[in-house]
């Protein structure tokens, strides 16, 4: 059914990088592992490490899973805007060039307890 407006309409979007205090969003997602049915929303300042990513808000999100205990974050094989990509651990956020909103994937070869066929 279509829709007719009555007068024009202007969209504002909610969830400009201007609107989170110095932070930003980063979405983060462990491929095959579909315990976790949708990727991470983590809200970090550009400053946080890669390693403060995985050690203070990505890890303790992924307890739930058996494999999680067993990840070698040295290892892991990522994926930035859907492209094979190697993270600077010790490089804040903005230095690795992940900006807001951006969404990262990883892979863990040979951790599949809870895998989704593929």
């Amino acid at each position: 059914m279509p829709v007719v407006a009555r007068k024009e309409y202007v969209g504002v979007a909610r969830d400009r990088v201007e609107n989170f205090n110095g932070k930003q969003l980063v979405y983060a997602s462990w491929d095959h592992h579909l315990l976790f049915a949708a990727p991470f929303l983590l809200c970090l300042t550009p400053q946080t490490t890669f390693a403060q990513l995985l050690e203070t808000a990505l890890a303790p999100l992924l307890q739930a899973d058996p494999d999680a205990a067993l990840i070698d974050w040295q290892h892991v094989q990522w994926l930035k805007d859907n492209q094979p990509w190697v993270p600077d651990l010790d490089a804040s956020l903005v230095a690795n060039g992940i900006g807001h909103k951006d969404q990262l994937r990883f892979k863990t070869p040979g951790l599949d307890t809870l895998c989704a066929t593929h």
